[in-house]
């Protein structure tokens, strides 16, 4: 099956994914070839997730959604090894929720804490979240 192409520039391609989770769901590809994101240049990040903002506006209102779910796998569940954002029409009620994975809680505050503090050391000394 062809790619059905809904934007096309230096930075990314977006395009119908041919196995939809809904009709309009919307794979957008950087050009440059990256596996994950933490692969993808820093000056490339902003104008690529501009396209990927474009998109998610465009999408209900092309479609008549309320919104959409945008998503990207790092390896794990990554079906292709190239670089995908998925952004998919959502409306409430289509029977998405609990499809992605399981929620859970944490055991304690003290465990949610630990969590964030081995997030926080695994950072670079320069970055800002």
């Amino acid at each position: 099956m062809k790619a059905a192409i809904v934007f096309d520039d230096d930075v990314c391609v977006a395009f119908l994914d041919a196995k939809p989770l809904f009709p309009g769901h919307v794979l957008v590809v950087p050009r440059a070839h990256v596996v994950t994101l933490p692969e993808l240049p820093a000056d490339s990040v902003g104008p690529f997730f501009t396209r990927v903002q474009s998109i998610a506006r465009a999408v209900p209102d092309a479609l008549g959604a309320q919104g959409t779910f945008v998503a990207l796998n790092n390896v794990v569940s990554q079906s292709v090894p190239h670089l995908h954002v998925h952004v998919v029409p959502r409306t409430k009620g289509d029977g998405l929720k609990g499809f992605f994975w399981p929620r859970t809680k944490y055991a304690s505050e003290e465990a949610m804490a630990s969590v964030a503090s081995s997030i926080r050391r695994a950072l670079p000394a320069s970055s800002s979240p």
